[in-house]
């Protein structure tokens, strides 16, 4: 097809694109376009219609896209004399389209860029494209809007990796680029006397900044470019483009190519009180969010880049620490937010044990290090007070969508980093003390369950998050704590809170001078929490077993009330909201205590935990093989895992190895009636290797009919988790002599079948 008529395909299909009523045109259309664009023709025509006077803005917006992204990935598929013919057309399309469309001007511009990391700078002439770009605008100054948008767009493209240019020739690139930071920077500062030109200067600066050039911090500290855009800060036409030089300058000063901290010092001098003196702006009424983000990603900035100053305390420091606490408190979580990576940074400081040398002797490293947390401990109590109100449920959670939902609870968990961050300066106790006085207040007010229980909510969610910071023997705070959660209504959002904050302080409840008293109290809070709603059923399984877990040894003598909870959750008239995996922490739970028990009472109370889980499947089993086959395998697994977690937890091998004797019949006959089911066999030899793993030796008769029978099973229903189970046996009786022969014949058997099976590449793919 000739190339004028390929240019008039392209302008049917993009009128067909952006026109026609037709979606399936439209699809059609812009299929082709996509086509198109991947051919060698594609360069030659989009050319050509960029440079047609009668092109439309779509056209030219298609065309200016297509030629950029040819020359980013498919540079090569030019002769190499063709370089100067682009490069010849680019130019003129820029000066073409200085003054815009924008969009179209940014494309070429790109396109200019990535043809300089393509093409050696020696190929551009003598000083690279830079100096290429320098000799056209003082040959063309009216032109100089679209070479001051390439000139931004320059050190961009030195990082894009959309350019298929090879590894080296980039790295070539970026040092080209550097070394030419000095006339770009002298043409930057002489279009600085065209006014209207300013803010495209300045976001020309920003870009050349990011290169991390090491130019010194005192010629920085005096440039014009910099003096213009600290000066231009509260100049609302200029004020986002100085806020994108400014925030540049202060990475600069702190990035290792820049030489650091302490060499660009004098740049820092000048940038700091230049910032500092927006502060006020922050409460300004007037401002919108955007402004006000601007300068508080400038404070944000700079407490991220001089952390380690700020580390030190000083006055100055601390005036940079109150400017960040201003941020922190104000109401957007987008704009608080950016400071609390701040927030951690000086935490990790102020607490590494491996401090700063230059303090001398232990002693004085350790009085240092005490001097700067005290010096910061106001600070982050004010930080406390701040964030923890920002994790209170939205006054319509029940209609956030499940995107918001997510959003919210991603600020939850960016709170509690912020709470931990503050415990870890502050200590524990001192944290839960201020977060104590927020729940009391909120307490107040949270009366019944149509009351407001948000604000006790987040207090409560506040107090977990700290909770592995906060002393197991606390005196103080706690008993006080676990005495209100009794008084709070049963709303399900709430009641799933003070499940979780009862299970995170479990390991208090043990050790606490009050804890274990207040043991019965949280019991009856769980069980409401197991009958409320899904969420604090889940949250109330999950506080029994970190209790039982930590407490195991004190419930030894409460087993019978266990037993009783159990019950009543797991196998009560449907009063348990949980699911089946839910009442497996239940299960654990149990296993843990009866763990502690002497071997007599351990193998009683395994029993009774044993018959629990048996009852339903031995009245399965009691209605012939046809109900057993058709059962769904949830119908059975569901008590099956139970097992599994039982054989894992208690750890009383002899005992473990009678339960499972007694329960083999049971066992064996699911393997016969359901070994064709991989859901139903793949529980059951989970519960199998568990009671191997605990039982070991003990095993003893059961061992040898376990085997036996999954052997037989294997040759008929090629289950892979029969080999896994053998696995198992094979890692505890294998060093025993005396049962060498028996798994030499075993694995024979199974290694001989197997092998037959994966006869054909397509098997080989079923077993990986």
């Amino acid at each position: 097809m000739q190339s004028m008529e390929l240019q008039n395909t392209v302008k049917e299909a993009l009128n067909a694109l952006y026109h026609y009523p037709d979606d399936a045109v439209r699809m059609q259309a812009d299929r082709w376009l996509q086509d198109f664009q991947r051919t060698i023709d594609a360069w030659q025509v989009a050319d050509n219609l960029l440079h047609d006077a009668t092109s439309n803005p779509e056209t030219l917006i298609f065309c200016s896209q297509t030629l950029r992204s040819k020359v980013q990935r498919d540079f090569e598929e030019l002769p190499s004399e063709a370089f100067r013919q682009l490069r010849d057309s680019l130019n003129n399309l820029l000066k073409k389209f200085h003054k815009g469309p924008a969009i179209v001007r940014t494309q070429i511009s790109i396109a200019v860029a990535a043809l300089a990391v393509h093409v050696p700078a020696e190929d551009w002439g003598d000083g690279g494209i830079v100096n290429w770009l320098r000799d056209g605008m003082n040959a063309h100054p009216e032109y100089i809007p679209g070479f001051l948008e390439l000139l931004t767009v320059l050190p961009e493209e030195a990082f894009n990796y959309k350019i298929a240019a090879r590894p080296e020739r980039r790295r070539q690139f970026e040092k080209e680029l550097t070394s030419q930071m000095e006339i770009a920077l002298n043409i930057l500062t002489a279009c600085l006397s065209i006014s209207e030109l300013k803010e495209q200067v300045l976001e020309a600066f920003a870009s050349w900044l990011r290169l991390k050039h090491g130019i010194p911090g005192s010629v920085l500290a005096t440039h014009p470019l910099v003096l213009t855009a600290l000066s231009s800060l509260n100049c609302d036409i200029l004020s986002e483009a100085s806020v994108n030089v400014v925030s540049e300058l202060i990475h600069y000063t702190a990035s290792g190519s820049s030489g650091g901290v302490s060499v660009q010092m004098p740049l820092i001098q000048v940038i700091v009180p230049q910032v500092m003196s927006l502060q006020a702006q922050l409460r300004d009424s007037s401002k919108d969010d955007e402004d006000v983000k601007a300068i508080a990603r400038l404070f944000a900035d700079m407490g991220d880049s001089y952390v380690e100053l700020i580390a030190t305390g000083s006055n100055e420091a601390m005036m940079i620490v109150n400017a960040l606490l201003e941020v922190a408190s104000l109401p957007e979580f987008d704009i608080a937010s950016m400071t609390f990576n701040f927030w951690h940074n000086l935490q990790v400081i102020l607490t590494k044990r491996n401090f700063d040398i230059s303090f001398g002797d232990e002693a004085s490293i350790e009085a240092e290090r005490n001097r700067r947390l005290q010096v910061f401990r106001q600070s982050y109590e004010s930080l406390v007070s701040l964030v923890s109100s920002r994790v209170q449920y939205p006054d319509d959670y029940q209609n956030l969508s499940y995107e918001d939902l997510k959003e919210f609870k991603q600020t939850r968990y960016a709170v509690a980093d912020v709470l931990t961050d503050a415990a870890s300066v502050l200590g524990g106790d001192t944290t839960l003390q201020i977060l104590y006085m927020k729940l009391v207040e909120a307490v107040s007010s949270c009366r019944n369950e149509q009351s407001e229980w948000r604000p006790a909510e987040a207090a409560l969610f506040c107090i977990r998050a700290i909770s592995n910071y906060v002393s197991v023997v606390e005196a103080n705070v706690m008993p006080q704590v676990m005495d209100l959660l009794s008084k709070l209504p049963h709303q399900p959002q709430l009641l799933q809170t003070v499940c979780l904050i009862v299970g995170a302080y479990s390991k208090w409840l043990d050790a606490a001078p009050s804890g274990f008293s207040k043991l019965p109290l949280v019991i009856d809070i769980l069980m409401s929490g197991m009958r409320t709603s899904e969420d604090s059923a889940a949250a109330a399984a999950l506080a029994f077993r970190h209790i039982c877990d930590d407490c195991r040894k004190k419930l030894c003598a409460y087993c019978k009330q266990l037993f009783h909870i159990y019950y009543t959750a797991v196998n009560g008239e449907g009063s348990f909201k949980g699911s089946a995996e839910d009442s497996l922490h239940l299960v654990e739970a149990l296993s843990m205590v009866i763990t502690e028990l002497p071997p007599e009472p351990a193998k009683d109370a395994l029993e009774e935990l044993c018959s629990s889980v048996v009852t339903p499947l031995q009245e399965v089993i009691n209605q012939g093989p046809e109900v057993l086959e058709k059962k769904h395998a949830r119908e059975l697994t569901v008590y099956i895992d139970r097992f599994a977690y039982i054989f894992r937890y208690v750890n009383h091998p002899g005992a473990v190895a009678d339960a499972v004797h007694r329960l083999w019949p049971i066992f064996k006959a699911i393997f016969d009636l359901r070994a064709w089911d991989m859901r139903t066999m793949e529980s059951l030899c989970r519960a199998c290797k568990y009671a191997v793993r605990t039982s070991g030796r003990f095993m003893g008769i059961t061992i040898g009919a376990m085997l036996e029978e999954i052997q037989g099973l294997y040759q008929q229903h090629h289950q892979p988790c029969f080999l896994y189970l053998s696995s198992e046996v094979i890692k505890i009786f294998g060093s025993d002599p005396s049962c060498a022969s028996y798994l030499k014949n075993m694995i024979e058997a199974l290694f001989k079948h197997t092998t037959c099976l994966l006869t054909s590449i397509k098997k080989t793919r079923h077993w990986r």
